[in-house]
């Protein structure tokens, strides 16, 4: 038992530490005033990549664009993908193969050959080159990955334990956040992850529909790349990927806030 566990330990440590090593000598090339091979340790610091972008107006107003968007997709998938899933679960309808079909489309076929289509029908309707326009488009990848993972936890999950609830006279709202819902949060979260990641690295949707008015940080990754030093690639490699984690942390207080780990009697 012991040897299992000290087995396990050393898993976790040799898989922590391929992640953890990059980030480090990623932040370190990102401090780094001078750093030449075979020294382990740069022989000088400078901030100069991190100031050069929080000094960059543009690259300050494409990470607010980039939050807002992203939080955005996140919450439109969720509120979308919980009853599109429920009923796709638990539900038999005619058309129910074609409904899925349509909605796993995007999977299937290249998102770019979608916006291109999609593109014309949003200048007529005025969305094109708007913040919610490149929302519509950054739905189109995300959604289908959403209603597939909160659909297999509805399934896992069953429908009999809301069925008693409701006998028992707790109403539907109480059993989605009492009930459901907790049991929900492994797929919940697995979605925003996905979410969070497809959203980020959508760079040619967003310079098609976006047209140039709304800037992500991916807009910018590769102006970045061909002419900034390597202090300031570091440091905004750094940014880039700590938005993730930003928001999985966010969403984890709110579930943690909205949904405190306590027995409720029903």
């Amino acid at each position: 038992m012991k040897q299992e566990a000290a087995q396990h330990k050393l898993l976790l440590l040799a898989l922590s530490s391929c992640f953890v090593i990059p980030v480090l000598l990623l932040f370190l090339q990102s401090i780094a005033g001078e750093w030449r091979f075979p020294h382990l340790l740069p022989s000088s610091f400078s901030y100069y990549g991190w100031e050069s972008i929080f000094q960059d107006a543009s690259l300050v107003s494409a990470l607010w664009t980039t939050w807002s968007l992203t939080l955005t997709v996140i919450l439109l998938n969720l509120l979308l993908a919980f009853p599109a899933a429920k009923q796709l679960a638990f539900s038999s309808f005619r058309g129910k193969e074609m409904i899925e079909t349509v909605l796993f489309l995007p999977i299937f076929i290249p998102a770019l050959a979608l916006a291109m289509g999609l593109h014309l029908t949003l200048l007529r309707i005025g969305l094109a080159s708007t913040f919610w326009g490149v929302v519509l488009i950054h739905m189109l990848p995300t959604l289908p990955y959403t209603i597939r993972i909160v659909r297999a936890g509805f399934e896992r999950l069953g429908s009999q334990q809301e069925s008693q609830a409701q006998t028992l006279g707790a109403s539907q709202v109480h059993v989605f956040f009492h009930i459901t819902l907790p049991q929900l949060l492994p797929s919940v979260r697995a979605a925003i992850f996905l979410v969070t990641v497809i959203s980020l690295s959508q760079y040619a949707l967003t310079t098609m529909i976006g047209g140039g008015e709304v800037v992500t940080l991916a807009l910018l990754y590769f102006p970045f790349a061909e002419s900034a030093s390597t202090q300031v690639m570091a440091a905004f490699s750094i940014l880039f990927a700590l938005l993730p984690l930003t928001f999985l942390f966010l969403i984890e207080g709110l579930i943690r806030l909205c949904l405190p780990y306590r027995v409720s009697k029903i």
